[in-house]
């Protein structure tokens, strides 16, 4: 037996975007059924990170009071290459309303979106739904999603689907939209210890030797999630080597971690790996489906974009589609979901470029290369305006600065 949901939009996955899409519709007196395959938002090895701005919107949105005790905020970067700090960053320095990235585990955030939701009229989170077609009519306009549940196949017939599900978008396939896969030339392995006793637990760190580097982020409450980079597909040859090699990485990169990571990892299985990869897909939309977040635009782990611009995706598109809506007209749907696309491809862009460059700093891992490096990071490291720049970029692309604090951040600093 089929059942069947009818809404004005049905948003295939219950992650970052796709729960702040419907959350924010469903404000807005749009109804709108979410698809989630899972029972649960437990994601281990997800993203964590969330931008000053995607913070400053959490706040915005009335989230963030929520969300109290289940984040860390980070006040500074250190990037250390060759043992040698030669860049660092102090959030407080930046002139915006909110310069500070959090750490905020998905699990809190996604509940938190959920609980707000379904205090709201409109709004349904259908938990252990999979997508497994798209309802086209004869002219090919997609009109809802089949979905298989455990109770049994499910029918949401909706003016306009959201395919929200993620870097591998189920929904971006059976749509036919286009797109292409970039692959990097590196892969993550993730793990997770406890935090360092000699470490402050409120900066982000980047290690680099040679052609080695890692990412250390401290993670709420008492943890901190390390990445290191293996050559792409790189896994099963590390793997053959043993956890020994495992150990001997983070002794290069983090001998704080030595002893730790030892009686920690005691199998592969306590380690996750990431494929490194952008996704360019040209067209977003088509009639009746819109992609967003990951599935529009999949980005690298450089500086945590991947919540960032999934949160503002939806604050983004959410507005367009309630004026569409209202205007009770089926063509207004297809032009709010191209100006979606309009008006953020070029800070996806942005951020897909200062990732790009950053990538092409980490594989300079030639004596000759790492000294050019190094020689970029202190260059930026001197000067104020152009660290702001740069980092601005990634983190700043909403908040507007002010005067006082502008002149704040371009001063020279030399406190820790």
């Amino acid at each position: 037996m089929t059942t069947e949901l009818t809404a004005q939009v049905c948003v295939v996955g219950g992650g970052p975007a796709g729960l702040a899409l419907a959350v924010e519709l469903a404000r807005r007196s749009v109804s709108v059924v979410v698809l989630e395959q899972s029972g649960h938002f437990d994601r281990s090895f997800r993203g964590e990170s969330v931008s000053p701005d995607s913070v400053w919107l959490l706040d915005r949105l009335g989230l963030l009071d929520r969300l109290e005790g289940s984040y860390q905020r980070m006040h500074h970067m250190e990037i250390m290459d060759g043992g040698r700090t030669v860049m660092r960053a102090d959030f407080e320095r930046f002139p915006y309303p909110n310069p500070y990235p959090v750490e905020l585990p998905q699990p809190a955030l996604l509940s938190a979106l959920a609980e707000v939701g379904e205090d709201l009229p409109g709004f349904t989170l259908l938990r252990r739904g999979t997508a497994v077609g798209l309802l086209r009519d004869d002219s090919g306009r997609i009109g809802g999603v089949r979905a298989r549940t455990p109770e049994g196949e499910v029918t949401v017939r909706a003016a306009l689907t959201v395919g929200a599900d993620g870097r591998f978008s189920k929904v971006r396939e059976m749509s036919g939209l286009p797109y292409e896969k970039v692959p990097l030339e590196r892969d993550v392995v993730w793990l997770k210890l406890p935090f360092p006793a000699e470490w402050d637990d409120r900066t982000y760190r980047v290690r680099i030797r040679g052609d080695q580097h890692g990412l250390f982020i401290p993670t709420h409450p008492d943890s901190v999630r390390v990445g290191f980079n293996i050559p792409k597909g790189g896994l099963k040859e590390l793997r053959a080597k043993g956890l020994t090699a495992l150990y001997e990485r983070l002794d290069l990169l983090a001998p704080e971690l030595s002893d730790a990571v030892r009686q920690e990892v005691t199998s592969w299985s306590n380690t996750s790996m990431l494929d490194i990869f952008t996704s360019v897909v040209p067209r977003w939309s088509m009639p009746g489906l819109v992609l967003v977040g990951d599935a529009a635009h999949t980005l690298t782990p450089i500086l945590g974009q991947g919540v960032n611009h999934a949160i503002i995706d939806a604050v983004t598109l959410a507005p367009l589609l309630e004026r569409a809506f209202a205007e009770d007209d089926g063509a207004a749907v297809e032009r709010a979901t191209e100006q979606f696309q309009r008006s953020r491809e070029k800070p996806v862009s942005r951020s897909r470029r200062l990732q790009l460059r950053q990538e092409k700093l980490f594989e300079l891992h030639s004596p000759l290369g790492g000294r050019l490096r190094r020689s970029l990071y202190r260059v930026v490291d001197r000067s104020p305006r152009l660290k702001l720049r740069v980092l601005a970029g990634a983190y700043f692309q909403l908040q507007k600065p002010g005067p006082a604090a502008t002149r704040r951040a371009t001063q020279p600093h030399t406190g820790t």
